[in-house]
């Protein structure tokens, strides 16, 4: 795992290098540049596979083609010996990277495709004119780019590309929009307007000579039900691939660590690692103070490190723990994020020994998701379906109504709604630009819903969150989190061959209203304790309610006072005077947008 980045067209040569130093983090192991003509590349490392051969860039002995990568592909010896049947002489031992460039060598980027991975990389193919940026299927790992200025700039996280003077850091209203209402960037914009995200399952080809960029999706979250096996054959085949893709990911020349929650998936994979007669190294993490018990499951987590013998570690932490780190957690998000922080802990705790740890992310969009969907299946398909039909004037009325019958909001849309952001933002951003402006979000998630082409809500919104949450949120936090402290997190979940395979069940036998991950458990049956397998989805719930109104109310008051307010430009006073301050004074419980509007303070603190 690494960090990438890159310069096609006017540079000073001290820009690659300012790049790659903010990256360090991602490649304590080495560094390297490549340059030819006007295209530069940028790497630095951190050793996994082929750990004397592995450097880069690298380059094809003629020059013709270079690369920099960021990832593990799983496929790549099965790819060396395939392509040593045709002929094809390698230079390193088992460098994954150079099984990519080879393979693009013979074919063009229709490789892509068929990479079995994580990865983000970048090619130079210096004959044809033209550089290749690929990001993997489900978006595990990032890629920024900007065509300001002219050229092409490109890294692993957006704080590589904010130290090339070219990049103005104005920004994006629309992402702040998007951001208030769910608490995350949704790709392919980022909070900043001069830098782009590459989607996940997308490849961006850039033509030097004429300086023209082309977006191309290879891969979009296949939904076709096949209705044929009976559930059990359902059962037996996912069983069946899920331990081939946990050992799949298991390719390295380092030992192997597992993030273990105690829930589902985390166990799963660590019984699955452990039953291939693995060294299982686990690290779990809980929380002392009140109400504790509600929520952790490090009981579950030694249960399963008992059962299996794996050398366990655990973290405890009091809640106020977290925000000892919030300044470098913020720093190394890139972007405003209000969600999740207590995975910050467990890398940090990994990556003081080890470099790589299997985590259970993805089983949840696969499976059900907790059953985001089942509120739009009471509220009647035929009729959503209608609705999403309409124009949208015609269907406004029936849509603010549907997304206020749902505490949850309109799909996850629960921050603060279209209508809360035009009372809160300055006048100016709250008329933003085009018709649209006033319903953002509420259009983005709408016209995700017609895109994904799906019947069945359920299908529907698991399409949806591949899109959007998934990538941009989790994976987001997974990857910044990891490798702030040198650890390379991957996803077995999130093989793209298992990914295809779980959406070719039915959605009436892949998830169900009661338990909407039935399915997932009867595969995992006789590998986990019953206990495991019949407990309930716990996860850790932040404290936000006394954070807000105790150690953090002196910071919010400062950020979002009104003279603050004033000075900053982006928020109405009515923010201060209907939303915080009664939150503040125990009048309204306000805890989730006041906590999503400090954290992007602190961001904006931060980056702006």
């Amino acid at each position: 795992m690494c960090g990438i980045a890159g310069i096609v067209g006017p540079q000073d040569p001290a820009d690659i290098t300012r790049m790659t130093d903010a990256l360090a983090h991602r490649g304590p192991d080495g560094a390297g540049i490549y340059r030819e003509g006007p295209v530069c590349l940028g790497h630095r490392r951190l050793s996994i596979v082929d750990l004397a051969g592995g450097a880069q860039p690298m380059r094809t002995e003629d020059g013709a083609l270079a690369i920099v990568y960021n990832g593990e592909v799983f496929n790549a010896p099965q790819i060396r010996r395939e392509l040593m049947a045709e002929g094809v002489r390698f230079a390193t031992r088992n460098s994954d990277t150079e099984a990519i460039l080879r393979l693009y060598e013979r074919r063009g980027e229709e490789i892509i495709a068929g990479l079995r991975g994580l990865f983000s990389f970048a090619i130079h193919d210096r004959t044809r004119g033209r550089i290749i940026l690929a990001r993997d299927h489900t978006g595990i790992k990032p890629l920024y780019y900007t065509t300001r200025g002219g050229g092409l700039a490109f890294a692993s996280e957006l704080k590589a590309l904010l130290t090339l003077d070219r990049v103005r850091r104005d920004l994006d209203t629309q992402s702040l929009r998007h951001c208030l209402a769910m608490q995350f960037v949704p790709a392919p914009a980022t909070i900043f307007s001069d830098v782009r995200k590459l989607p996940a399952g997308c490849l961006l080809c850039y033509d030097i000579a004429s300086g023209r960029a082309e977006i191309r999706r290879y891969w979009s979250l296949p939904v076709n039900p096949d209705p044929i096996p009976s559930r059990e054959e359902w059962v037996q085949a996912l069983r069946a691939k899920i331990r081939e893709s946990i050992l799949a990911w298991t390719m390295s020349d380092v030992p192997i660590t597992c993030s273990l929650s105690g829930g589902l998936d985390s166990s799963l994979i660590t019984a699955v690692l452990a039953e291939s007669g693995a060294k299982v190294r686990t690290y779990s993490l809980g929380f002392t103070g009140e109400g504790e018990e509600e929520y952790s499951e490090l009981n579950l987590a030694a249960l399963m490190a008992k059962r299996y013998g794996t050398e366990h570690h655990e973290i405890v932490l009091a809640p106020e723990d977290l925000l000892t780190d919030l300044d470098a957690m913020v720093r190394h998000l890139d972007e405003p994020y209000g969600g999740g922080l207590p995975s910050w802990y467990v890398y940090k705790a990994i990556g003081r020994e080890h470099k790589v740890a299997l985590t259970g992310t993805g089983g949840d969009e696969l499976f059900g998701n907790y059953g985001k969907w089942l509120r739009y299946e009471q509220d009647d398909p035929s009729r959503l379906a209608a609705i999403l039909g309409q124009t949208r004037e015609t269907a406004r009325p029936e849509l603010d109504r549907a997304a206020l019958a749902n505490p949850r909001g309109f799909f996850y849309h629960r921050y603060m709604t279209d209508a809360a952001k035009a009372r809160f933002l300055s006048p100016e951003l709250a008329a933003g630009s085009g018709t649209n402006a006033a319903h953002d979000t509420e259009a983005l998630l709408e016209s995700l819903w017609r895109e994904s082409g799906c019947a069945s809500p359920r299908d529907a919104v698991a399409w949806i969150d591949f899109r959007l949450q998934l990538p941009e949120e989790f994976l987001l936090v997974t990857d910044r989190f990891s490798m702030a402290h040198g650890v390379e997190a991957r996803v077995p979940f999130l093989d793209h061959t298992l990914v295809e395979l779980a959406f070719r069940v039915p959605a009436s036998l892949r998830t169900s209203p009661q338990d909407p991950k039935s399915l997932l458990r009867e595969a995992a049956r006789g590998l986990l304790p019953e206990e495991l397998l019949r407990a309930p989805k716990r996860g850790f719930i932040l404290p936000l309610e006394q954070w807000t109104r105790g150690r953090l109310a002196e910071p919010i008051a400062r950020l979002l006072r009104p003279e603050a307010l004033r000075r900053q430009g982006l928020f109405a006073p009515a923010l201060w005077d209907e939303l915080v301050a009664p939150h503040l004074a125990g009048k309204a419980d306000r805890t989730y947008q006041v906590w999503t509007l400090f954290m992007f303070q602190k961001w904006y603190e931060c980056y702006a």
